[in-house]
Parts: C-alpha cells; sequence; structure tokens
C-alpha cells in the first residue's frame, strides 16, 4: 500500500512514515472485520493504555448476523454532548476557542496528537465530504483498533477503495482520531477541535462516539466550506409524499436535535385494531383516538443534513435540496417493542447488507433488534440508540434533488396545565409568515426532554438553523445565509409542530404525522381566512379553526391550546410570555452590524411585541 496515492498533507505523510503499520480500507466487511478483532472474532473489545489509569475500556464490539453492535462503558459516551465542539484556529469564530476553555495554544495538543498517532497501528481511507462538486474531498486516520467508528464514518459519508481513488484526488480535510486523550486532557468529556487552515479544514476526535465528529464533525465542515462559498447545509429531513390521490407534495422538516427529524420519514404508528392513537390526557387520561384508512407513500430524501447547493437550485421559487449523506444515522428511543414500526423493524433485522447498531443489547453471532436497548442504569433505557442504515438499502429512497413545499420546524414541547403552566401552548400545527419561520430558526428551542444529548437545565437553543451547534464561523454569517433563503423562495410555505405535548394532552410525535398527512392532501392550496385564526400568541403566527381528515375532525382544543379546560387563558399566557422572553434573550445574538438591515427590523419586532400583523408585512 502506498499511502501518497492520497496526496495526504506533509503532517499526514510524517505521521503515516513513522507508524508502525498503515490499514488502507477500501471495503465495509473490510471494516467489520476490523472492528471485531480480525475476519475470525466475533467479539472484541476497544481499548487504550491511559497514564495513570492503565488499560481502559472504551467501548465492546460484537459481530451480530445484521452487522456489528457496538456499546460504550459509559453512559456519558452514548450521547452527544452539545458543548463539544471547541476551534482550535484564530480565524473569526462566536464558538469557544481552545485557548479560551483550556488555556493553552491547540499547536501544542495538534503535536501531542500527531506524536500518539506515530506509536499506533493506523487505518487510513478517503472519502468526498457531501457530494462531488458540493463538498470536498477527505480523509480519515485512525487507529486501526477503532474500526467500528471508522465503520460508522465510511457508512454514513461514503469510503473510496483504495484501487479507485482518482489521480486529482485532494483532500481539503483530515480527521485525525485519538481516543485517550479524553481520559489524559479532558477529564472524560468528549471534545472535537475544528483547526481551519489555509486550505485543509483539519478535524481532532478526541472520543470514539461517531455523533460529534464522523457526523456532526464532517457537518461543520460542510458549513464552513458554505460560508465562504455562500450556500446552506440544512439540518433537516425531507419527504417526498405521494398522498393516496397522487398529487406529490414536498415537505423538509427541520428542528433542534429530537426534533423529529427521522420521524417525519416513518409512517404513522397504528393501534393493534389500527385506530392512530391522537393522544392521552395526563389530567384525565382520556385518549382520542383518529381512524385515517389509508396514508400518505412516504419516498425519503433526506434524514438529517441537506445540501442547498447554488448549482442545484431551480427558478420555481422553492428550495431545492438533496442529501449530503451516504448512510442515515437513525434514533430508534421510541421503539421499545416489536411491532412499533414494522418497516423499520424488518428493515433493521433482515437488511440487504451489514449495518452498525449503537447502544443496542446484542451479544455476539445473535441478531440485534432495535427495541433492546442498552440500560444506563437499572430500569432506566439508554435514551439514544442508534443504527446507521445505507441509504441505498431504504425502500423509496429518493437520489436526485427536490424542491421543497413545505418547510416545517419541530419543538418538542413540554405538558402544560394550569397548576404547572410551560411553554407547551403550541397546536397540532401553525401556520408562519416567512419572517417569522426565520426567526424561528434563529432560536430553535432545544425542548423538552431531549434523547440525543447530554441533558442541560431548562429550556435551551440550538440556533441558527437548529445547525449552530456544529457551526465553526459566526452567527451573523449563517443568519444572513439562511435569510437569503426565505427572501428568494417565495413559494415555499412555512408550518410549526410541536412534538410529545399539546397542552395537557401526551402526543409524542403524533402532531407532525398527522398534519403530513393533511397538508399533503392539501397539496399547494391556500387556507381561506375563515379555515384560520390568529393564534393569542403572536410567535406562533396562526392556528387551524377546524381540521378534518378523511372525513375526522380533530378537536379544536388540540389545535388552539387556550381551548383546553386543564389549560385556560391564564396558563396559556404564562407560556406565551416565558416562550417571549427565550425568544427575545436568544435574538439578542443576532443583532450585529453585518447583519441583513430588513433581517434587523424583524428581529427588532420581536423585541418591540409585533403582531401577526407586522410579521406578514415584511416578505
Amino acid at each position: 500500500m502506498e499511502f501518497r496515492k492520497y496526496n495526504p498533507p506533509p503532517e499526514a505523510i510524517e505521521i503515516l512514515n513513522a507508524a508502525p503499520g498503515v490499514i488502507a480500507a477500501s471495503t465495509i466487511p473490510q471494516l467489520i472485520d476490523l472492528s471485531c478483532g480480525g475476519p475470525g472474532s466475533s467479539y472484541f473489545e476497544v481499548a487504550y493504555e491511559v497514564k495513570g489509569k492503565g488499560w481502559v475500556t472504551e467501548a465492546t464490539v460484537s459481530r451480530v448476523r445484521n452487522g456489528v453492535a457496538a456499546n460504550y462503558l459509559e453512559p456519558y459516551m452514548r450521547r452527544r454532548d452539545p458543548e463539544c465542539m471547541v476551534i482550535g484556529d484564530q480565524n473569526p469564530t462566536d464558538k469557544p476557542t481552545f485557548k479560551s476553555r483550556f488555556g493553552t495554544e491547540f499547536n501544542i495538543l495538534r503535536q501531542e496528537t500527531f506524536n500518539w498517532l506515530k506509536t499506533q497501528q493506523l487505518l487510513i481511507f478517503g472519502f468526498v465530504a457531501g457530494q462531488k462538486g458540493m463538498g470536498m474531498d477527505a480523509l480519515v486516520i485512525a487507529p486501526s483498533n477503532a474500526g467500528f467508528f471508522a465503520l460508522g464514518l465510511a457508512m454514513l459519508q461514503g469510503m473510496i477503495p483504495y484501487e479507485e481513488i482518482p489521480d486529482d484526488f485532494t483532500p481539503h480535510m483530515v480527521i485525525y482520531v485519538a481516543p485517550p486523550f479524553r481520559h489524559t486532557h479532558f477529564s472524560g468529556e468528549q471534545v472535537v477541535v475544528h483547526n481551519r487552515l489555509e486550505g485543509m479544514h483539519e478535524l481532532y476526535s478526541y472520543n470514539l462516539y461517531p455523533g460529534p465528529s464522523a457526523k456532526k464533525g464532517v457537518y461543520g465542515v460542510l458549513i464552513s466550506l458554505g460560508e465562504k462559498e455562500g450556500w446552506v447545509t440544512t439540518h433537516c429531513s425531507t419527504a417526498q409524499l405521494i398522498t393516496p390521490y397522487d398529487n406529490v407534495v414536498t415537505i423538509m422538516h427541520e428542528g433542534a436535535s429530537g426534533g423529529g427529524k427521522s420521524e417525519m420519514l416513518e409512517q404513522v404508528h397504528r393501534e393493534m385494531d389500527g385506530r392512530i392513537l391522537l393522544g392521552e390526557n395526563i389530567v384525565t387520561k382520556e385518549t382520542r383516538h383518529l381512524e385515517i384508512p389509508r396514508t400518505c407513500q412516504i419516498r425519503p430524501v433526506t434524514d438529517d443534513m441537506a445540501l442547498c447547493h447554488p448549482s442545484i437550485q431551480s427558478n420555481n421559487h422553492k428550495l431545492t435540496v438533496v442529501d449530503a449523506e451516504k448512510a442515515w444515522f437513525m434514533r430508534v428511543n421510541h421503539i421499545e417493542h416489536y411491532g412499533t414500526d414494522v418497516q423499520t423493524e424488518r428493515l433493521t433485522a433482515e437488511p440487504s447488507e451489514p449495518l452498525l447498531f449503537l447502544n443496542i443489547d446484542a451479544v455476539p453471532n445473535s441478531r440485534a433488534l432495535i427495541w433492546e436497548h442498552v440500560m444506563d442504569a437499572p430500569g432506566k433505557r439508554c435514551s439514544n440508540p442508534r443504527v446507521v442504515i445505507p441509504r441505498r438499502i431504504i425502500p423509496g429512497i429518493v437520489n436526485e434533488p427536490v424542491s421543497v413545499d413545505i418547510r416545517s420546524m419541530g419543538v418538542r414541547t413540554p405538558p402544560c396545565t394550569r397548576e404547572n403552566p410551560t411553554y407547551g401552548i403550541i397546536g397540532l400545527f401553525h401556520i408562519l409568515p416567512p419572517s417569522l419561520a426565520w426567526l424561528w430558526r434563529l432560536v430553535a428551542p432545544r425542548g423538552h426532554d431531549n434523547p440525543s444529548i447530554v441533558e442541560t437545565e431548562g429550556m435551551s437553543s440550538e440556533g441558527v438553523g437548529s445547525y449552530w451547534p456544529f457551526a465553526t464561523g459566526r452567527r451573523v454569517d449563517q443568519a444572513n445565509l439562511l435569510f437569503n433563503q426565505f427572501k428568494e423562495n417565495t413559494a415555499t410555505s412555512y408550518v410549526l409542530i410541536p412534538n410529545q405535548y399539546i397542552g395537557a394532552w401526551k402526543v409524542g410525535f403524533m402532531p407532525q404525522w398527522i398534519a403530513r398527512e393533511y397538508l399533503a392532501r392539501r397539496g399547494n392550496a391556500k387556507f381561506r381566512p375563515e379555515q384560520i385564526r390568529k393564534a393569542r400568541c403572536p410567535l406562533l403566527g396562526y392556528t387551524m379553526h377546524q381540521l378534518l381528515i378523511e372525513g375526522r375532525s380533530v378537536a379544536r382544543w388540540m389545535l388552539q391550546v387556550d381551548t383546553q379546560p386543564e389549560v385556560g387563558e391564564e396558563a396559556y399566557d404564562i407560556g406565551a410570555n416565558i416562550l417571549t422572553n427565550f425568544f427575545k434573550e436568544c435574538l439578542q445574538d443576532y443583532l450585529h452590524p453585518e447583519l441583513d438591515p430588513l433581517g434587523r427590523q424583524i428581529i427588532e419586532c420581536c423585541l418591540q411585541d409585533g403582531t401577526i400583523e407586522d410579521y406578514e408585512s415584511f416578505i
């Protein structure tokens, strides 16, 4: 193997020359064997010698019938730490720098990382971050015993076989993986360092959970590239829906972690008798059901990262997107029993090619089942079980760019009652004018009981487009890029959808499934004035006055939370104040001299308690 075929940068050449051995990974089966300890092995412990601690096991890996199951020994490592990113360079950023957080220049640790890698048996492979012509050539250098991490990265981002590396392959991104530094330098915390150099974006992964680095780290690199070139990689799922009446509508669903992006691609969950449980009242224990004989056919387009590259934009005044990934990092915490989601269960239990399971309880040579979550503590399931599924095996997958008809925003909401007023005042769905939809993306509330990240106290914000936790630059640049999308794509409609609770009703992800079915059947038809009402809270735009789907009506209290007897107007208004004050606090971060002047007017409108008519006047 001649690693110079990858055209690595000088620092990488020095590492690869000094390492005792280098494996060029070319295929998924090769990485599966590395993950499990060799071709004949079914179990492997990923461990490193840590000064002062001896050998520390990071994860165990089992070869299973349907792929590979990797499990972390520490519950903390089973979810992404939202504070894991730091910036190692001196370029403009609003993110914490390495020096401000740790008190030293990153170059010192950078060299220590290189020195450690020189002592390890390494693996290397090349891939394209994003898509050819809409991303960049990239390289990963990792210890070979971290094969399961490399497997996840190769599945998510793709892998170019060694024999097929093109002559013009020129990496502008390198991922360096050094797990022991989590213990020696960062007190056991997840840390990912972005080092933006001239013509090169270095990414240092100091942990083996792929979420912060193999997935969101690469996402941050694409955001940084788009920031320079004037385009966005949005944080969303996208579904092309074919209704029972054969019309086609495309919905793009954004939101912070846990906001329902993956769920937007799932079919409606049904009861054993075929009915749909709309919700259960947490006070009265009353339940409400719907009966929808036939739902829309779902053709998945994107699951989490969508390229909005200028080369694919059409002239129909609708945003056009295409998937940035080769596989999906699917969270399955809501699948706790056999039969909850038959399509996903079948796809993962008997896949046409091996999958990677994380935080799933499976022993060697068994079959990994996505409802068998590992336990964080006795009686407490891990809230973030995952499975990596290649796009090519997903039924009905759409590989071409699509134009977006409806752009929705998902928010995790807590229960709201008279006795405990909260911001859980969002009805089944709300219609937003473009300027207000833009504000929701600037704030992007992380919301209630988030399953994907380490717990944070109270209500928090993920910020611009909900992808700010992964961005390396300045808020104002991303806010302006997003604002241009809203100004230019005037034929796209905007809605806001809650999940988990609507007032006193526990609803899970049912609101977005019902909204999806209803909005797809409507197509691009405009709402008549008598169909909608101004929400009592201006930030919530318009609410439906009545909603009828397949001849079944949805109760008004599911649409207008202030009409729920368990909530009432007084508790609703307290929740509205919580939400409004949160918006005012978060939006202060965007009042930058370089913000688009019209965008500044919209933010000032919110700060001055503007009305829905005010918001409608801007775009």
